[in-house]
């Protein structure tokens, strides 16, 4: 039987550290806040929004929420954003996405200020987690793979690690990450010929490839570390994995869950961002 990786105490445990932060913060005058902006009520947007107004509450963070209608004008989303960005007592905006198609969702992105880009939506934030300068945020999922790997001792410096995708939101960066930190890095896409063995050579496999299952045994190797990105609808109306879950953890040596596992601390990694961003706008003065 596999480890099961589970996010909640990685998330408990940076909660607790967060805390501290925010009550230093108020200390000084300041309140943590974050912005949410979301464009119409994808099920997975609004479960997500959900989750992490609860993890701002619970450590202490206030939050501020912007919702427009589905059709809404890219003139309205720009009037919010830049309400966002002029606000003082604002520190981070995390904008759903991806939104709807008539938007143009990268010049919206750009709009925002990247003080407060707290998800590695703006190009600015992307630079940082390419050349490991600057004070750009990376994006939280991102993040949270690593914050995952750390608290069960899964050191990635020196392993051969596969990320299937090359998302900017996911793969991509956390790719980038991996290499910071003194991975071998491999990135498996669509178009990679016999995917399955680059990925049983991995030592840890982060699969982010947005579809339920693409990853079943003959990916897996058995001392093997998964980390599954992948949010989907499962046939029985809940959510599931991009592994089959059922398949791979009795080949595996541990494997995070799909729910339970990245995304309870992605909202985490959230916060963490937030106050941070605080942080550095109270010491800018």
């Amino acid at each position: 039987m596999a480890e099961i990786l589970k996010g909640a105490p990685v998330a408990e445990a940076i909660s607790c550290q967060l805390r501290a932060r925010a009550e230093e913060l108020k200390a000084g005058g300041v309140t943590p806040c974050l912005a949410l902006l979301r464009v119409g009520e994808r099920p997975d947007d609004l479960s997500y929004e959900r989750a992490a107004v609860r993890r701002c509450e619970s450590i202490g963070l206030r939050v501020v929420q912007f919702a427009l209608e589905e059709d809404c004008a890219q003139e309205q989303i720009e009037v919010v954003i830049r309400q966002i960005n002029e606000d003082e007592a604002i520190h981070g905006c995390l904008m759903f996405r991806p939104l709807p198609e008539h938007l143009d969702e990268a010049a919206l992105c750009e709009l925002l200020t990247p003080e407060k880009d707290v998800d590695g939506m703006t190009a600015g934030s992307l630079s940082t987690v390419l050349t490991g300068r600057g004070r750009g945020f990376a994006p939280c999922t991102a993040q949270a793979c690593l914050e995952l790997l750390d608290y069960y001792g899964c050191d990635p410096a020196g392993k051969h690690v596969a990320v299937i995708g090359r998302s900017l939101v996911i793969g991509r960066p956390v790719a980038l990450m991996l290499q910071a930190r003194d991975a071998t890095v491999t990135m498996c896409h669509s178009k990679t010929r016999d995917m399955p063995a680059f990925c049983r050579q991995a030592e840890i496999l982060v699969v982010a490839a947005g579809r339920a299952g693409v990853v079943d045994r003959q990916f897996t190797a058995p001392d093997q570390v998964i980390v599954d990105v992948g949010v989907n609808a499962s046939p029985e109306g809940g959510i599931c994995g991009d592994v089959c879950f059922a398949q791979v953890e009795p080949a595996v040596r541990a494997i995070s869950p799909v729910p339970g596992g990245v995304g309870a601390v992605t909202t985490a990694v959230l916060c963490k961002h937030v106050i941070e961003a605080a942080e550095r706008a109270l010491a800018k003065g």
